[in-house]
């Protein structure tokens, strides 16, 4: 039997004031690593944190920052739930129908190889340089990674409890909903946190293709401007609205999912 890592063990159980008084330290050393090192170089395209940071607060008294940062999210929010409603329900198919997985997996292995690029310019040569079009192209380069995923924790869903919910006339929705969901649940909790991640990224370059306002629309203005500070500043508020919803939502969701493990 393999024995489990005591150093992984030790930091699971150390308190969260414990871990986030390390990862607050690790940051402000990275911090205080750029300051050095930009005040040594002194060149106006490695700017310091300290200028990241008024440039960052000039933004936010104007009122720009939260307005381009709530676009932004709104097209991360309506894409990412498209993606993981769509995706989910393909790979569940997919999952537990092995003629309709043979069918299409071809399809899925070739969206996931197609270039988001290819995707975002379509969509607004097809639709135009929409709203539509945008959400579009953000949950098209979304919904195979969901597919996939899905697909593979429908295709170790267990026997016996399929058997059990037909012994026991469950009937379909209630079968989905206490037998197959729960499965899922780790599945789904992966698509999501991977999903992230990847959505917002692919957001910021659709905006950067094809839209008047959001944190991408803003990182091209400045990019010609060739205004570091402006780019970091915005980069950087937008990666701590993201780590927000990570630690506040996905995080307490992941331990809810898996405290059944414990």
């Amino acid at each position: 039997m393999q024995r489990a890592n005591p150093n992984l063990r030790a930091s699971t159980d150390e308190p969260w004031q414990t871990r986030v008084a390390w990862g607050v330290g690790s940051l402000l050393g990275f911090l205080l690593f750029w300051e050095v090192i930009a005040l040594l170089i002194h060149h106006r395209h490695l700017p310091t944190p300290t200028v990241v940071f008024a440039a960052m607060m000039r933004e936010a008294a104007s009122g720009e920052l939260g307005y381009h940062i709530g676009m932004t999210l709104f097209r991360v929010s309506v894409a990412f739930v498209f993606a993981m409603l769509i995706g989910s329900a393909i790979g569940i198919v997919m999952g537990r129908n092995g003629r309709i997985d043979q069918a299409f997996d071809s399809w899925l292995i070739l969206f996931l190889n197609l270039p988001a690029l290819v995707i975002i310019i379509l969509c607004y040569v097809w639709f135009g340089r929409t709203e539509v079009a945008a959400i579009i192209a953000v949950a098209v380069n979304k919904l195979p990674n969901v597919a996939v995923t899905v697909r593979e924790g429908a295709r170790a869903l267990s026997r016996d409890l399929a058997e059990m919910a037909h012994m026991y006339r469950f009937g379909p929705w209630k079968t989905l909903r206490h037998v197959t969901l729960p499965q899922l649940s780790p599945y789904f909790l992966a698509s999501a946190r991977t999903g992230l991640s990847l959505v917002w990224k692919i957001v910021l370059v659709v905006e950067l293709l094809g839209r008047s306002d959001g944190v991408g629309f803003q990182l091209g203005t400045y990019f010609q401007m060739f205004d570091v500070s402006m780019i970091l500043a915005y980069a950087l508020a937008f990666i701590l609205v993201v780590q927000l919803i990570e630690f506040a939502i996905l995080q307490p969701i992941a331990a809810r999912v898996n405290k059944w493990r414990m």
